[in-house]
């Protein structure tokens, strides 16, 4: 069974391990957000997007 997880979601469980047990503070990950909603409207956007998305097809690829 598959379960499939948005990136979003992934990213945020990150964050929050990160504030908790590696020292990021508050403000290093509102910081990193704010950076991540700039970046959307940005012209990087859709160069990004296809980069994680061939990321993603790679480790969707690899079978156990």
């Amino acid at each position: 069974m598959f379960l499939t997880l948005p990136l979003v979601v992934v990213l945020g469980v990150v964050v929050v391990l990160l504030v908790r047990k590696s020292g990021l503070r508050p403000s290093h990950a509102v910081a990193a957000v704010l950076l991540g909603f700039y970046l959307h409207d940005s012209t990087l956007a859709p160069t990004i997007s296809e980069a994680v998305q061939g990321v993603a097809d790679v480790i969707g690829g690899i079978s156990p």
